[in-house]
């Protein structure tokens, strides 16, 4: 299976497809400097395929690259980091 992310600024999240269909989404707002990631969603029909990881890692990826701190609301989001220590400096204090 294939799966992309792309930033999907006009719905304000990023959005993972597999096989080019919508497969789930990471929601966020934006402010300066800083993103609050607060909603995180893979379709029932993806589950278990590691998409979830896949657009939390691309989406912390993208934070770091565009030098801002995130704001971990969304429950996944924040376990993530948790089991990754490589992202924790991205952490807001």
């Amino acid at each position: 299976m294939e799966s992309v992310v792309n930033d999907n600024p006009d719905k304000h999240r990023f959005e993972i497809s597999a096989d080019g269909e919508l497969a789930g989404f990471a929601a966020y707002r934006l402010r300066e400097g800083a993103i609050t990631f607060t909603h995180t969603e893979i379709d029932s029909r993806f589950e278990g395929k590691g998409l979830g990881s896949k657009i939390a890692r691309t989406v912390l990826d993208e934070a770091r690259s565009r030098g801002l701190r995130v704001y971990a609301q969304c429950p996944f989001i924040a376990g993530y980091i948790d089991k990754h220590p490589e992202y924790q400096d991205l952490l807001a204090d």
